[in-house]
């Protein structure tokens, strides 16, 4: 993805404390989702699963460098999520505005360690993620270390993927969509919400194909191979390959995210065709 020299977005802050309230966060990116299937599936602290994926790799911290009074000196990881994020709020302001809508910036916060959402407390181990309480994507951007080291997705734009993704929960959040999820939550079971679940996931895929069609038929700044780098990330994170890693098994009745082909079909459906439209997975007969 051709991005430096771009225009950054200016809708970023680090994170610290506040927050404290309570919500639903989405998204999680690859750590999330294996956290998340390892502490379901198996009952053990996804923390101490994790540190052991890759012996001698564990300990990747972002290295935090300031600048003379204190401010936070961007790293390249920083300005590029930047980057994307400015792409986003361009791309995402012409089809709402299309819709007859106003689409609202959200907010990014980089952390370290561990952040107050309005959602809750959460470490780098949820991976990034959105919390709609406070309209913030939160990222730690040593997770994308980790996501080419530890889970075989490499290439800039399976990050621009991942960012895209948690931009697309927002999108859910600005259409009604989360507030829906939100209503049915203790409303069915445990097995229906989380195939409500799958379906909110694989929009936020397909809102993340949407946005990397005008990224490259408006801007024109995708480089060969960058879908690809993309879709391989998506096929990492399917509940059905993470759920044969981690348990040995596949329960489908247990997927909260979508198994790789799904969010691989999603995320090229929006690519191909760009239509906002098309994305009502919750109608799609396919996921009943």
């Amino acid at each position: 993805m051709q991005w430096m020299g771009r225009r950054e977005s200016s809708n970023t802050e680090e994170g610290g404390s506040g927050g404290g309230g309570r919500g639903l966060a989405f998204g999680g990116g690859i750590i999330g989702v294996i956290a998340a299937a390892i502490y379901f599936f198996t009952g053990i602290d996804p923390s101490q699963v994790l540190n052991q994926v890759q012996p001698g790799n564990s300990q990747q911290t972002e290295q935090i460098d300031t600048q003379p009074g204190g401010s936070v000196k961007d790293t390249p990881q920083r300005k590029f999520a930047k980057v994307v994020l400015a792409d986003t709020e361009d791309i995402w302001a012409k089809l709402f505005n299309d819709m007859g809508k106003t689409y609202v910036d959200p907010k990014m916060v980089f952390f370290t360690d561990g952040v107050s959402t309005a959602c809750g407390e959460a470490s780098s181990q949820s991976g990034p993620f959105y919390c709609p309480g406070d309209q913030k994507v939160y990222i730690d951007v040593s997770f994308f270390d980790e996501l080419q080291n530890r889970f075989q997705a490499a290439g800039d734009f399976a990050q621009a993927y991942v960012i895209a993704h948690e931009v697309g929960h927002h999108v859910q959040d600005l259409l009604g969509v989360t507030a829906k999820m939100d209503q049915a939550r203790g409303q069915v079971s445990e097995s229906e919400y989380n195939k409500l679940s799958v379906k909110l996931e694989l929009q936020a895929d397909f809102y993340a194909g949407v946005w990397a069609h005008y990224e490259q038929k408006v801007k024109n700044v995708l480089d060969p191979g960058d879908i690809e780098e993309a879709l391989n990330a998506a096929h990492q994170i399917g509940d059905d390959r993470l759920q044969k890693e981690y348990q040995g098994s596949v329960t489908p009745d247990s997927f909260t995210h979508g198994t790789s082909a799904q969010r691989m079909y999603w995320f090229k459906k929006g690519y191909e065709t760009g239509d906002v439209s098309q994305g009502n997975t919750f109608a799609s007969a396919d996921l009943e």
